[in-house]
């Protein structure tokens, strides 16, 4: 599984079961110095056993390097290696789901894909699992555009039918990423958390799970990164974006709304703050013909329900040709949402850090 930037090549090696997982990242600067402690403290907020929103699996992910640091954690110039050791696994929950797969999981194509031979304890490759080492990555590019006075934060959008407060696409402010990265549950409203901590305790009481969106935004970008068709910076994040399981969707800006404008609406008018070209509204989400205009980038990622659920379901026995019912037994996230917002400023971070080394 690789990213491939136009400077950057992240490989993600590993198995959900398997030993150990991780991400070998090339491309990456000399000279810097990566805080452990806060790479660590980022990677937390993806780990699983996070309260009842999460599965009960339980695991430190403490990021081990084995490569690109010299003996004072300073990048050297060779890729950098992370690893990540598994070790609370369940692999017998997974026996039958060769012969009976899951409804909307990866299982059936991947069999016939790669055969009996493929790994299918804990969903193998295609796993939620396999985003702890992409936030190595990605926890270390945040830190590195941070250095260059960007900054990327997320929070949850909405989860079932409950809908946050949305960055303010004009003003959000880096107080306001920071805030939102030291609560627990990383709304911009409280009260809308709560209700969306119960949309997600009412689905996992039925059995059953919820979906929703993340929404997240890049401040301190200069105008003119990315460039056209092919080259553009929407192509680019939504391709990553797109990669993290299971996303159904991204959108820029107004998104799918702006098809229901008039242009008169959707159009941003440039004006002057001080010396400094910028736009009266930003519908765009900061990016125009597939490059950053200067004002704050905000992109929206949308997750499907997660497809393990209590509740009966239909499917096929295929050994025995015929129809069957499956309930899933073991443990899974009812929601996927909450520690997927790491996950999505991780990958923005890897894309944003790709294009400014390579502008």
């Amino acid at each position: 599984m690789l990213f491939r930037g136009k400077k950057l090549t992240v490989s993600v090696f590993g198995q959900s079961h398997g030993p150990a997982i991780g991400a070998v990242v090339d491309g990456l600067p000399s000279g810097f110095r990566i805080d452990q402690n806060a790479l660590q403290a980022f990677m937390a907020r993806r780990a699983p056993g996070q309260g009842k929103y999460a599965t009960a699996r339980k695991e430190g992910d403490f990021p081990e390097f084995l490569s690109g640091l010299n003996e004072q954690g300073i990048t050297c110039g060779a890729p950098l290696c992370g690893v990540i050791r598994n070790g609370d696994t369940r692999s017998r929950d997974y026996d039958q789901f060769s012969r009976i797969p899951r409804p909307s999981h990866a299982d059936y194509p991947a069999k016939v894909r790669y055969g009996e031979s493929f790994d299918i304890r804990g969903g193998g490759p295609f796993s939620g699992r396999l985003t702890a080492p992409v936030c190595i990555a990605g926890g270390v590019a945040l830190q590195m555009l941070r250095e260059k006075g960007i900054r990327v934060g997320a929070h949850i959008a909405s989860i079932g039918s409950q809908r946050d407060l949305r960055f303010d696409p004009v003003r959000v402010s880096e107080e306001d990423l920071e805030t939102i990265a030291q609560n627990g549950f990383p709304t911009i409203s409280p009260e809308m958390g709560e209700e969306m901590l119960a949309e997600i305790e009412n689905a996992r009481k039925a059995g059953d799970s919820v979906g929703g969106t993340v929404e997240a935004a890049a401040l301190g970008l200069p105008t003119g990164i990315g460039g056209a068709l092919f080259e553009g910076l929407e192509s680019a994040l939504a391709a990553a974006c797109m990669a993290i399981p299971a996303v159904r969707g991204v959108e820029f800006g107004d998104g799918f709304f702006a098809a229901i404008l008039k242009g008169s609406q959707h159009n941003d008018a440039y004006t002057l703050s001080g010396d400094r070209v910028v736009t009266r509204t930003n519908h765009a989400g900061g990016l125009v013909g597939g490059m950053t205009t200067g004002m704050p980038l905000i992109l929206r990622v949308a997750f499907k329900p997660t497809p393990s659920i209590g509740m009966p379901q239909r499917t096929l026995d295929l050994e025995a040709r015929q129809e069957t019912e499956l309930t899933i037994h073991g443990r899974h996230d009812p929601c996927v949402v909450p520690r997927a917002v790491p996950v999505v400023e991780a990958m923005v971070a890897l894309v944003l850090l790709d294009e400014l080394l390579s502008a």
